[in-house]
């Protein structure tokens, strides 16, 4: 006998997605990568190409500087297409993964500077090695994905403003006291001339130094390069930091705490200003009076606890060599 069977009209289970660390991974190839045209590729080739073409030097600068700001959006607007459906967590574990390649490559280098010949050549290799597992340990477990997470949750990595039309003050404030910081740590380099001229890291086992600024950026010099990163990322910090939830609930209740506050008018505050300074000035005669009494008592032949006060400086000797017998 002959069985109908009906059609499953249960859609079809989509590709899924790349898991967190294999995405953060392509994630931190493709920051890397677009870095490298930014701040190598783009300058040499226009150092090479277009400055020498370009007779006026403010021009030239103006042009530079429309062709990075262009770069700059057009691979972060690249970014955005190819992350689509990116894993939540993305963002942090893309951040995580720069910062463990740097620490891994400086301390491995470390190791590399200061052990010579073969032994720092294993010696460097096998902490590179060990350093790489223990992050690949680390990204792989649930522990790294929390991490990743919590990082791209608190909003480190997104213009969106938490609760923008609260705690606008204390917010503004705080944003300047974050920049003062950064920008007197600037100026501070600035002055004492802590920035070389031109910054190269220098590589073990004979391998010849690599310049970090060619190109257009090395005619700009080092100076100016590293004062406008420093001002760069404390601006973003600053902005970032007053937009974590946490610490944005913090400054939301510290300025709604402000405004309860009944401040005294100009009147007033002179009013007691006057009654504080003059209240000061009475304690402090009052003070010396009783110094002064005490002093005056205590020292007295009859009473005997504190020395004689000598006035004449030509009995002084005589009294203190009374006093020693």
């Amino acid at each position: 006998m002959a069985t109908a069977i009906e059609p499953s009209s249960a859609p079809s289970t989509p590709g899924q997605s790349l898991s967190l660390p294999i995405a953060s991974l392509f994630g931190a190839i493709y920051v890397c990568a677009a870095l490298a045209i930014v701040f190598y590729l783009l300058p040499v080739t226009w150092a090479e190409y277009v400055t020498p073409n370009l007779g006026n030097k403010p021009a030239d600068y103006l042009f530079w500087f429309i062709a990075e700001v262009a770069a700059i959006a057009a691979l972060a607007w690249f970014g955005s297409k190819i992350a689509g459906d990116a894993p939540r967590g993305v963002h942090g574990g893309i951040f995580l993964m720069i910062s463990a390649i740097i620490t891994i490559f400086f301390v491995a280098r470390a190791f590399a500077m200061n052990i010579e010949g073969t032994a720092g050549m294993a010696v460097s290799g096998a902490v590179a090695i060990g350093l790489a597992f223990l992050a690949v340990r680390f990204f792989t477990s649930t522990t790294g994905s929390r991490w990743m997470i919590a990082m791209e949750e608190q909003g480190w990595f997104s213009s969106h403003q938490y609760k923008r039309s609260l705690g606008v003050k204390v917010r503004r404030i705080t944003i300047l006291g974050v920049l003062l910081i950064g920008g007197s740590g600037a100026w501070s380099l600035y002055v004492n001339g802590l920035v070389p001229a031109q910054l190269t890291l220098a590589m073990p086992f004979g391998i010849q130094s690599i310049p970090l600024m060619n190109g257009f950026l090395l005619s700009i010099g080092a100076k100016v390069v590293v004062l406008v990163l420093i001002i760069a990322v404390t601006l973003w910090i600053g902005f970032r930091a007053v937009n974590v939830p946490d610490f944005a609930e913090f400054l939301i209740a510290t300025e709604a705490e402000m405004n309860k506050v009944s401040w005294s008018t100009r009147k007033r505050l002179a009013q007691d200003t006057v009654v504080v300074l003059i209240t000061t000035l009475l304690m402090t005669l009052f003070l010396l009076a009783v110094d002064l009494f005490w002093g005056w008592l205590l020292s007295r032949q009859t009473v005997g606890v504190l020395p004689a006060r000598v006035t004449n400086p030509d009995k002084a000797g005589q009294v203190q060599q009374e006093q020693k017998w």
